[in-house]
């Protein structure tokens, strides 16, 4: 088994099919589509392929250290991954080629007008160990 981070962007992909942003869909599309994701988390929970998975809100901040007591505060200038990063999934499977069926599957989830979003997913493997250097 092997772990796999589906992640759900607001920007930066390609565009969806069904690109209407989400904030401009009526409360039950909202409610439709979260169903959606809650009954795909809970099949892939029965299956034991669940891990863990989260919406993201849009507020967020970049913190970094800068010394004993002083972590700097930003709002930019750099891509921010409140504007980037939807939310994400993650799921425990035996191949690769599954991680990339669930994929798809999450990217039929509904939207505006109830139709698929069809939107793009990133798959990432979860890094199980360091990396080998070798000189």
């Amino acid at each position: 088994m092997a772990k796999y981070l589906l992640l759900k962007h607001y920007r930066g992909a390609p565009a969806p099919v069904n690109d209407v942003p989400m904030d401009q869909w009526t409360p039950e599309e909202i409610s439709a589509h979260m169903q959606f994701m809650q009954d795909f988390a809970a099949r892939l929970e029965a299956s034991g392929e669940f891990v863990d998975g989260q919406a993201l809100s849009p507020e967020g901040t970049f913190v970094r250290y800068d010394g004993e007591g002083r972590p700097p505060v930003t709002d930019g200038p750099f891509a921010e991954t409140k504007d980037l990063i939807a939310g994400w999934m993650i799921v425990d499977v035996d191949t690769y080629e599954r991680a990339l069926e669930l994929a798809g599957e999450l990217s039929a989830a509904p939207g505006a007008g109830g139709k698929p979003i069809h939107e793009w997913l990133e798959v990432r493997p979860l890094l199980t160990a360091p990396p080998t250097i070798t000189e």
